[in-house]
Parts: C-alpha cells; sequence; structure tokens
C-alpha cells in the first residue's frame, strides 16, 4: 500500500452535526491505525483527558501566555463537532490520536506580533469556518454554489446544510468534498496568477498551518503501520490528499516561526459562546438544533416540537399537545413542497411561529434564545489541571451553594444571615478581580436599610481567561483580591477613588486590604486641598461603614477619617463657593448633594475623637484646622450651608441648592424658603440667574411644589412673568429641571398649577370657549365609552 493509499482524509465542517455523524461512519469503516485531529499540536498531552469521567461538552482547549494571560486563543468542540467525536472515537477503540495543526506557542506569538490574520481578538479562529464559498476572494468557479445552483438552491449554505449537516444515514460525502474543494483551491490560483499574484490567495499561516499538519502526517505513517485518518477542515483537504510534496520544502516554510511559552487546560464552553452572534469566527446560527439533530436522530421533528412547547410553557404561554401535533405537520408539509429530505430549522421555525406563537415575535424569540442557540454548559474533571485561582474559586462556590450556570438568574441576599453574607464578600472579592461574574442590581424590596443584597449571576465561558489574568495576583480568590485592591489604592490619583476602592474593601471583607488602603487614603486626603474631591470623597466612606457595621466590621478607623474629611469641608467651603462659573457650579452642586446626605446617615457613636490625619496648611492660612467632636459634624456642616445661602457672592446653582438642602434638613423654616425664592425671582435678577437659583432649589424631587402651594405659585408667577427672549433663555435650565421629575410628579404639577388662581380649574372650558358654545350631545357619547372602559364608575 502506497504512502498516499493510507491517508483518509476527512474534509469537515467544523460544528456540523452531518458531518460529525459522516465521520464516526466513516472510521468505522476504516478502523484506521491512526488518527490525526485538526488543533493546536502541543496539546496533546491534554487528550487523554477529553474520555476521562466529566468531561462533559461544549468545551474548549484554552491556550495562553503565562507571562501575559490575556494573549489567549480558544479552540472549542461540541458533541456534535466532527473533532469530537473523532477523539471519542479513538479514545473508545484505544487508537493513538494526536493534534497535527500549528501549536499554540506558535499561535500566540504571531498574535503577538501581529502576524495573525484572524483578526477577532481573543476568540481564536484556528477552527475558521473551511468552507468559504460565502467570505473569500471572488472566483470564476464555486464548486458549491455550482452543485447547489444544479440541485434548484439559490442559497450554497441551505443546500450543504440538506446534504451533509442534516443527513442521517451516515454515508460518507468526503470524496465528494474533497473534490470540491480541490476545484475551488485549483480556480483561486488560476485567477491569482492571471492577477499576478505568485502566492494566490493563502496567507503564510495558512501555509505553515498545512505545512506543519504535512509533518506531523508524515512522522505518524512511520510510526502507524496502517491507514491514518486525518480530520481536518474541508478547506485543507486537498493539501493533504495524495502524494506529499517533499518534506524540505514544508520544513522550509516553518523555519523562523515564533514561538513562545504557552500554557493549556480544557475550560467549559456554551452553545451560545458557538453563536455567530457571538463573534465567533467558526460559529454556527443554530448551536441548539445541530445538538438536537445529533442527539435525537429517531423522530427528530416531533421531538423538537415537544421541547419547543415546554419552552414557551416556561414562559407561561398557554401551548397544548394539539399546537405541537398541529406544528409537526406544518413543518413537514413545508419540507415536502420545498423538497427537502427532513423539515429543517427554516421549516420548523416557521411552523412554530404561526402554530405555537400565534405570530408573535416575542414568544418566538424565547424559542430562539432558549433552544435554538440555548445555554448548555459543558464541565471538566475536577481532576484536569487547572489554574490554582480557578480551583479556589470553584471550591468557594461549592461551599457557598452558588451554582457555576450560564443562565441568568437574579440571586437575594440578607446580610444578617452568615451564608448570604459569605456569598456578598466573595462576589464582591471576584468584582475587586475583574472576574465579573455576577454585578449588583436593584433590590426588588424596597427599602432604606443595608441588609438586603441583590445579584445577577451569569457564568460566561471567557470568565476562564479572566480568572487566568487575575491569578497573578495570588492563588487563592482572597489573597488575590487583596493584593489587586491594595495595588489600585498605591496607585490611585485622586481622593474620591481611593474612597470607593476603601469601600469595596469592606464590602469584600478583606481585612488583609483594610490596612496598606488606609495608608493610601490618608496620604492622598492630606495632599488634597480641593474642597469639592474632598465632599466627593466622603459619601464612599460613610457608605462603607454602614456596609461594615451590617457585616460586623470594624469601622473606627474610617469614622475618624469621614470626621476629619467633614471638618476640612467645613473650613473650606466658604472660600470655595464664590466666583463659580456654570460648570463648576454644576459640579459643586452634585458635591454638596452627595456630602450633605452622607452626613445624615454618618452616626460614628461613641465619645468624642479626633482623626489620625493631619490637614495641612495652606499657603497664607493660620494653624490646622482642629477636627469637630464627632456629635458635632452634622450641626457645623448646617451651619456653614447657611452662612453660603445668606451670601450674595454665590452663584445662583449653588445658593438654591443650599436653602433647599437647608430647608429639607429642618434648618430653614419653609416659609422663610418660600420667602427667599420670591426674592430670588424678583425684579432686578437676570433671567439666567433666577432660572439657576431656581434649579438648585427645585432640582431633586418635585414633590415638593404639589404640596407647597406658595412655592408654586411664585414659580408659577415668575414664569408668566417673563418676556420671549428670556423665556426662551430660561426654557432650557427650566426644562432640565423638570425632565428630572418622575413622569406622576410632573402631572400631579400640572394639576396644582391648573387649580391655582387664575389657572384653568379641572374639567373647565379652554381660553377662548365659552362654556355655553360646548357640544354637550357629541361629549355624552364620549363619555359613555368612557364609563364603559372603566367598569360603570363615573
Amino acid at each position: 500500500m502506497s504512502e498516499a493509499d493510507r491517508v483518509a482524509v476527512l474534509g469537515v465542517r467544523h460544528h456540523g452535526p452531518g458531518s460529525a455523524r459522516s465521520v464516526v461512519a466513516e472510521l468505522d469503516r476504516l478502523q484506521p491505525r491512526a488518527v490525526l485531529i485538526e488543533g493546536p499540536a502541543d496539546a496533546d498531552p491534554l487528550l487523554a483527558l477529553a474520555a476521562a469521567p466529566g468531561m462533559a461538552p461544549p468545551v474548549a482547549l484554552l491556550a495562553y501566555a503565562p507571562d501575559a494571560p490575556r494573549l489567549s486563543a480558544f479552540w472549542p468542540y461540541a458533541v456534535f463537532s466532527p473533532e469530537w467525536q473523532a477523539l471519542a472515537w479513538a479514545a473508545g477503540h484505544g487508537v493513538p490520536v494526536r493534534f497535527c495543526d500549528l501549536p499554540a506557542a506558535s499561535t500566540l506569538a504571531m498574535r503577538e506580533a501581529g502576524d495573525d490574520d484572524d483578526g477577532r481578538g481573543e476568540v481564536d479562529d484556528e477552527q475558521a469556518p473551511e468552507l468559504r464559498w460565502a467570505g473569500r476572494r471572488p472566483f470564476s468557479l464555486d464548486p458549491i454554489a455550482e452543485m447547489a445552483a444544479a440541485a434548484g438552491y439559490d442559497d450554497p449554505a441551505r443546500w450543504w446544510d440538506d446534504v451533509v449537516e442534516s443527513r442521517l444515514d451516515g454515508a460518507s460525502p468526503f470524496p465528494v468534498i474533497s473534490e470540491a474543494m480541490g476545484e475551488l483551491r485549483a480556480a483561486e490560483q488560476r485567477l491569482a496568477e492571471q492577477a499576478g499574484t505568485q502566492a494566490g490567495t493563502e496567507t503564510l499561516r495558512e501555509q505553515r498551518r498545512e505545512a506543519h499538519m504535512r509533518q506531523v502526517l508524515r512522522a505518524t505513517l512511520r510510526d502507524a503501520g496502517g491507514v491514518v485518518a486525518v480530520v481536518c477542515g474541508a478547506w485543507h483537504a486537498p493539501a493533504l490528499t495524495g502524494p506529499l510534496p517533499p518534506a524540505g520544502r514544508d520544513a522550509a516554510v516553518l523555519r523562523g516561526m515564533p514561538r513562545r511559552k504557552a500554557a493549556l487546560a480544557w475550560v467549559p464552553w456554551t452553545h451560545s459562546r458557538l453563536s455567530t452572534a457571538s463573534g465567533y469566527g467558526a460559529g454556527i446560527a443554530s448551536p441548539g438544533w445541530y445538538h438536537h439533530l445529533f442527539t435525537t436522530p429517531d423522530h427528530t421533528v416531533i421531538r423538537w416540537m415537544t421541547r419547543v412547547g415546554g419552552v414557551l410553557r416556561g414562559h407561561d404561554l398557554p401551548v397544548s399537545s394539539a399546537h405541537v401535533i398541529e406544528a409537526v405537520r406544518l413543518a413537514e408539509a413545508l419540507a415536502t413542497l420545498r423538497g427537502r429530505p427532513l423539515a429543517g430549522l427554516a421549516e420548523v421555525s416557521e411552523a412554530t411561529k404561526a402554530v405555537m406563537c400565534d405570530g408573535d415575535e416575542v414568544a418566538a424569540a424565547f424559542v430562539h434564545r432558549d433552544l435554538v442557540v440555548g445555554e448548555l454548559l459543558g464541565g471538566v474533571p475536577d481532576d484536569a489541571p487547572p489554574v490554582p485561582l480557578d480551583a479556589d474559586l470553584r471550591a468557594r462556590a461549592r461551599s457557598l451553594k452558588l451554582k457555576i450556570d450560564p443562565v441568568e438568574k437574579s440571586l437575594a441576599l440578607d446580610l444578617r444571615k452568615d451564608t448570604d453574607r459569605g456569598r456578598s464578600a466573595f462576589l464582591h472579592q471576584l468584582a475587586c478581580l475583574r472576574i465579573d461574574w455576577g454585578t449588583v442590581t436593584d433590590d426588588l424590596v424596597k427599602g432604606t436599610g443595608t441588609f438586603r443584597e441583590t445579584w445577577s449571576l451569569r457564568w460566561r465561558p471567557e470568565l476562564a481567561v479572566d480568572i487566568i489574568d487575575a491569578a497573578v495576583w495570588g492563588t487563592t480568590v482572597m489573597t488575590a483580591a487583596s493584593a489587586r485592591i491594595a495595588d489600585a489604592a498605591a496607585n490611585a490619583t485622586e481622593l474620591a477613588a481611593v474612597s470607593a476602592i476603601v469601600e469595596r474593601v469592606l464590602l469584600a471583607d478583606l481585612p488583609g486590604a483594610l490596612g496598606p488602603v488606609l495608608r493610601a487614603l490618608d496620604a492622598r486626603a492630606a495632599a488634597d486641598s480641593d474642597v469639592a474631591d474632598l465632599m466627593t470623597a466622603t459619601p464612599a466612606l460613610v457608605r462603607a461603614i454602614r456596609y461594615g457595621t451590617v457585616r460586623g466590621t470594624d469601622t473606627g478607623a474610617l469614622a475618624a477619617v469621614v470626621h476629619a474629611l467633614a471638618a476640612r469641608v467645613c473650613a473650606g467651603l466658604p472660600g470655595a463657593v464664590g466666583g463659580l462659573a456654570d460648570d463648576a457650579a454644576l459640579a459643586l452642586r452634585s458635591a454638596l448633594d452627595g456630602m450633605h446626605a452622607a452626613l445624615a446617615l454618618f452616626n460614628p457613636g461613641g465619645t468624642n475623637g479626633v482623626s489620625p490625619l493631619s490637614p495641612p496648611r495652606h499657603r497664607g492660612e493660620g494653624p490646622p484646622v482642629t477636627p469637630l467632636p464627632r456629635q458635632n459634624v452634622r450641626q457645623r456642616w448646617l451651619a456653614v450651608l447657611a452662612s453660603v445661602a445668606s451670601r450674595r457672592d454665590v452663584h445662583g446653582l449653588i445658593a438654591g441648592r443650599v436653602t433647599r438642602l437647608l430647608a429639607d434638613a429642618g434648618a430653614l423654616a419653609w416659609p422663610e424658603a418660600a420667602t427667599r425664592l420670591r426674592a430670588a425671582l424678583s425684579a432686578g435678577v437676570p433671567a439666567a440667574g433666577k432660572a439657576a437659583w431656581a434649579e438648585g432649589f427645585l432640582s431633586g424631587g418635585g414633590l415638593l411644589l404639589v404640596h407647597d402651594r406658595d412655592l408654586l405659585t411664585t414659580l408659577d408667577a415668575w414664569v408668566a412673568s417673563l418676556g420671549e427672549e428670556e423665556f426662551l433663555d430660561v426654557a432650557p435650565l427650566l426644562r432640565r429641571v423638570f425632565g428630572e421629575f418622575s413622569a406622576p410628579e410632573r402631572a400631579s404639577i400640572g394639576t396644582a398649577v391648573r387649580q391655582l388662581p387664575g389657572g384653568h380649574e379641572v374639567g373647565a372650558a379652554p381660553d377662548g370657549v365659552a362654556a355655553g358654545d360646548l357640544d354637550h350631545d357629541r361629549a355624552a357619547a364620549a363619555l359613555a365609552t368612557v364609563e364603559l372602559i372603566l367598569g360603570g364608575a363615573r
């Protein structure tokens, strides 16, 4: 038997169920002595794990650079992937199996150097679509399109799906595929020669890939005593079929190929990450459907429609067995009318939408998301070599009863319970490491307490890269999070950033990081004399104190820091509010709001104390500010606000806001606040200044105007007094204020304005229309309809 006769090349489409079924049938027929599979050659030591208990596709080979984990690549496999079925067949028959594509060490090195032409970031295209009739340079002859047209198809991909992927008999399509691909490559080469391109359309990377495949094939032929089966993308099949070129030629192509250190591991994958919508270049539109085609050869359409009914019922939609029966009949009838051997995804989707979803696009989208694509999550054996951080993460998740699941779900935590408090700290630690398994969401239970926390959890396969990236900080989640957060605090350049990090340390329960972070906070606060920065930093510290109280953390040091920052703000605020431009005033108003809300919550308790911080002396100023007794912080703050509100050199936005804060806090009577509003809106003040004062006073809630008629009357009279040009000047500011109010608040304000003296009472005739001019007979018909709608209630 010649060398060429000993090679059986099985050209496949990656992630194709028909190709996978045909590969298994052909391997059963050939009974090869060795199997080669397109994949990174340096992953051979991991092949034994493919047959280990606990290995459940979809999974992926992950390659990454140990010194730069973000430099990575994936090779995904599903149960319906031809390569995976070849792996399983070889393991089940005791046949040696190897990967034959370029080593991951070279792939990563080329990507690092910019020589990798896949252009798709972290998801590697080592398994890019090999049937490239729709994605390559134009050529005169497309065998796939020609054969599809001869069969009456205008879509080559649809024809391929019918004759290969939807086949259930397992007959071998490989000789025809190899011949078609050979013609395709020859046609491209002819066009390239006509255009004067010496190398044709192949890139150096493609040439190296095929040269490496042939080198591995030669070595395997020397070691094996019989037939060698090669499972590769169909595009490469002609390069491995027939007499092989001289080995020296391939060696020359591979000479000088870059390499770098690479580590490889098996990681779980999901069906959604196999879909084209995920950005995966070799992706398929319907991984869930392909999985069903491969795993359900009998009564395929009937069982699919049964699953569709289950999905729709899971979304509280009424679906009966009659719906399922009629949908199956319609799908099979459509397939017959279209001359298809089996109802495909197009037919079952159309039947589902028409019969089971009543034409509703939203219901059909449920089926597409949950079933056609699906979120099946694979698994790897517990004894597979993991990154130490990954092993600790999974162990912590198991101990806290957190299931790693690709389906998004909500998790409500009660921080008064030990288990939920541990879950919260664990998820916050992962967030510190930028492993975004979960995100904090708004609690469905409204309240002002801090003992509740709601998370949205969803595990994504690409988190494997985030875990590896975070592994440089430590081997456990807690130590790595502590190291990373301490480093972030040491390198932060703004006080607000450090205070936010303090809050995260308390949330994540990282006592080992609290000391370094507080030292960084001390250094930044001592060096920062900007009042706005000091106010912006305070709210996060107050929140951290409240969270720490709920979690049982000692927050005495933080309370002292807040006390010192408040003292410095009170000392510096009067000098910071004068002569502000509009942008600066807007920024300071936001800082004022945050500081005021924070001090309203700040209740350190205990005896008087001072901060370990030493406020810096400013140039030309006297001695450092003496920290206030903790109980007096809020009183001193309100006194400072009162002094600011009485000044005339303060921007209207700040003056109005300070007046509102004083009134809300009970430090200023509301009649006095209304008097100040009338004064601010009186004659002699520019229209823009009036609008700024009103914006500062009114922002933050519209119910004030609903319940205080004096304020509403004053504001209404001022707006009515504006001339045309003045109104155009202040309209954007007023629109911004009222745009912050909720729709019910705006509606209530409108009703209250109509009830003011001179306004329109509800139900009154519009201006210019006399009450006697209304047509009561015509109105009665409309009122009767409204009465029916409201159930007879007047």
